[in-house]
Order: C-alpha cells, then sequence, then structure tokens
C-alpha cells in the first residue's frame, strides 16, 4: 500500500506463483526432513506475497460481472486445480513404481503453465487502477466497517474447526475408515466447488448480509461431528465445505464494499493477516480443548460464532 505501483502489485503476485513454481518441484530433490520442511515454508510465504495482490486485481477486474460471481468462479477454479493435482499426482506415482521425486517434478508443469497464463493477464490489464489512484488517506485505519467486519472474522475463523481436528476425531473415534476419510476430504472440496458460484452469485443479490449465514454454518459443524454417525459426520463434512466456500468467495468479494479503493490492498493483506492468525490461534484452543474433552468444543464454538454473528449484524446497521 506504500509504494501503491501497479508493477509492485503484479510483482509481488508473479514472485508468489514462481516461488511456488520452484518450491513444490523441489521437494523432489528434498533428501531431509528439515529441507522438505524448509521448502514448505517457503510456499506458503510464496503464498502469502501473491494472494492479497492477487485479490485486490481480481477484486477489481470482475467489477463488471459481479464480484460474487467472480470471486466464486475463481473458487470453483482453485478446487477444480486442488482436486486434479492429487489425481495427476497418484497417476504417476502408479505408473513409476511410486517415484515421488518424479510426481513433484510433474507438478513444475502446470504451475509454469499458470505463470504463463498471468504473464497474458498482466499485458491485458497491466494497470490497476485501486493502486493508480491519488491516495486520499494514510495509517492503518481502514474505517468502523472494516473493523467490524475484522471482530467478526477474528472469532468467526476462530470457532471454525480445521479439517485436520475434524478428521483426527473421525479416526480416532472409528466413525469411517481410513479410505473414507479421503473421501470425506474429497466431498468437503466437491461441496466448496458446488457452492462457490452459486454462494457468489447470492452476495451479488444480497450483499453482506449473505454472510450471515457463515458462523451459523460453521457452529452446526461440531454439533454435526461429535453426534459420532455415519451420516451426520458425512453432513459435517459437507458443513465444512461449505463454509470454506463462503469464505473464500463472498468474504472475500465483500473487501471491496468496505473500504475506498484506494485502501484495499491494505485491506486485503490485513484481511490474510487476521484470518491465518485467528485460524492458528483458534486452532491450538481447539486442539487443546479437545484433549480435555471432545464435547466441550460444541460450547466454545458456539459461543465464538455466535459473538462473531453478533459482530456482524452490527456491521449490517453500521453506517
Amino acid at each position: 500500500d506504500k509504494l501503491r505501483s501497479s508493477k509492485v502489485l503484479w510483482g509481488l503476485t508473479m514472485l508468489g506463483y514462481v516461488i511456488n513454481l520452484v518450491a513444490v518441484p523441489a521437494l523432489a530433490l528434498a533428501g531431509r526432513w528439515e529441507v522438505a520442511l524448509s521448502l514448505f515454508i517457503v510456499e506458503r510465504l510464496g503464498k502469502g506475497l501473491r494472494t492479497p495482490a492477487r485479490d485486490v486485481i481480481l477484486s477489481e477486474v470482475i467489477e463488471g460481472v459481479g464480484r460474487g460471481k467472480g470471486f466464486g468462479l475463481h473458487e470453483v477454479m482453485d478446487q477444480l486445480g486442488a482436486f486434479s493435482g492429487p489425481l495427476v499426482v497418484a497417476f504417476v506415482l502408479g505408473t513409476s513404481g511410486e517415484d515421488y521425486r518424479l510426481a513433484f517434478f510433474v507438478l513444475a508443469i502446470p504451475a509454469a503453465i499458470s505463470l504463463a497464463f498471468l504473464l497474458t493477464a498482466y499485458t491485458t490489464y497491466p494497470k490497476v487502477r485501486s493502486v493508480s489512484s491519488k491516495k486520499t488517506e494514510v495509517g492503518w485505519n481502514l474505517g468502523r466497517k472494516f473493523n467490524l467486519f475484522s471482530v467478526s472474522l477474528a472469532l468467526m475463523t476462530a470457532g471454525y474447526l480445521a479439517w485436520s481436528l475434524v478428521s483426527y476425531h473421525m479416526k480416532e473415534y472409528g466413525l469411517v475408515n481410513d479410505p473414507e476419510i479421503s473421501l470425506m476430504y474429497a466431498l468437503a472440496m466437491g461441496v466448496d466447488a458446488l457452492v462457490a458460484f452459486p454462494i457468489g452469485y447470492l452476495y451479488d443479490k444480497a450483499g453482506l448480509k449473505s454472510l450471515i449465514m457463515t458462523p451459523i454454518l460453521a457452529a452446526a459443524i461440531p454439533v454435526l461431528l461429535l453426534t459420532n454417525t455415519r451420516v451426520a459426520v458425512y453432513l459435517a463434512a459437507a458443513v465444512w465445505g461449505a463454509t470454506m466456500s463462503i469464505y473464500e468467495t463472498n468474504m472475500r468479494a465483500a473487501i471491496p464494499d468496505l473500504v475506498e479503493p484506494s485502501r484495499r490492498a491494505l485491506a486485503y493483506g490485513t484481511y490474510g493477516l487476521i484470518y491465518g492468525a485467528a485460524w492458528m490461534l483458534g486452532g491450538v484452543l481447539a486442539g487443546a480443548i479437545y484433549t480435555l474433552n471432545p464435547t466441550y468444543l460444541i460450547p466454545y464454538v458456539l459461543i465464538t460464532e455466535l459473538s462473531s454473528l453478533i459482530a456482524m449484524i452490527y456491521l449490517l446497521k453500521s453506517k
């Protein structure tokens, strides 16, 4: 936000994707777990660099079709890649005698193709208006609406159970067998993809009001999960995927409606920081609560999500 340059914004986006292009295939050469961990951290740093910058660009490019539908389509494509990537790896492993190095090298191909598309996008839309316009405000204050949104986001995310904890409970209580746990995740990602475009369309129609369902869905996850029945567990996985879809679609689409265009870059960066920090801290806290008694997760999540909902209602009423 300080540099306020389209080239810087595109540069950060490209740098993030280049890091991904290098770090993931480099896992094929990692002979020790320390090296693999370092590469994973580098890949995550690359994601942290590219995501806010990419979202600023994306939020502007898709204004003509509707930000909800635009972010929804982006999430569908993202989940398509998340689904097809493991299939490619599985195919390579199955046909190469489980050669993991070859599998990671193969992942460099779609990464390189995505970078080529990114360069094409840059030549098509080189100037980002929101960072090219004259800055009207200084400092870190993003306004009352964004602050309320951030409070709601932090509480909502803190109560949104991580998939690692959800799948651990399935395994620990023998609710499903090991292959089914993978199937559960595929179900969650499938629901994520299926819901993304319709939920984005809803945002274009209802605006910020469409966010109200997020804490409600997140609150339902532990209730369904801790019912400890097969049907309820499958429902929990589906609800988990639907909740993630709203995060990745409507929550991102909402940001330009909360801040001035000149503050959009800072707002997306702040959103990423709050989202990541709240999920990390919430995950640690939820894990600690789970070790005491899994059923304690229900009041914990209900309290955090209810608090998030209250903050969201204040946001909707604010002017």
